[in-house]
């Protein structure tokens, strides 16, 4: 049996292009990147800390962080050793996509200057054409009046 290759980037946009070639780590870590850059990430989080230092003031009988809240700030310290790096590999890849961008606006721009170019020279070709036209007329006009002034 027989099997057709079909072409499977044809009517898809760069950027689907793009995501495409993501490997799993890299949609994790894009992922992360926005979710960490939301409101709801910085809410939650605050309200975790607010929560956390709550509990630990009120706690009468077992502070697991009492003030200064060394594990908070371990906690804190740690989620940065991983957050910086992830964030860093979106960006690095944010940029990627803008360099991608910016060579598909290139290609696009160019096959746009390509098709105006040829309207320029289709559009010069129709003027010439009707300045023919008209020149002709013009000549008849003079021929048929030069033709009724000799008559006269």
């Amino acid at each position: 049996m027989a099997t057709i290759k079909t072409n499977n980037n044809v009517g898809k946009t760069w950027l689907e292009k793009h995501r495409e070639k993501l490997n799993f780590g890299q949609k994790v870590a894009d992922n992360l990147a926005v979710g960490m850059g939301s409101w709801k990430f910085i809410i939650s989080q605050t309200v975790f800390v607010f929560l956390w230092i709550i509990l630990n003031l009120v706690a009468y009988v077992n502070h697991w962080d009492p003030y200064p809240f060394i594990l908070l700030n371990l906690l804190f310290s740690t989620q940065a050793a991983y957050a910086a790096p992830i964030i860093m590999m979106s960006q690095n890849r944010q940029a990627e996509r803008d360099r991608y961008q910016a060579t598909e606006d290139y290609k696009t721009n160019l096959e746009a200057k390509k098709e105006i170019e040829e309207l320029q020279v289709a559009l010069a070709r129709i003027e010439d054409q009707k300045l023919d036209m008209i020149t002709k007329k013009l000549d008849e006009i003079s021929k048929m009046l030069s033709s009724k002034a000799v008559k006269q």
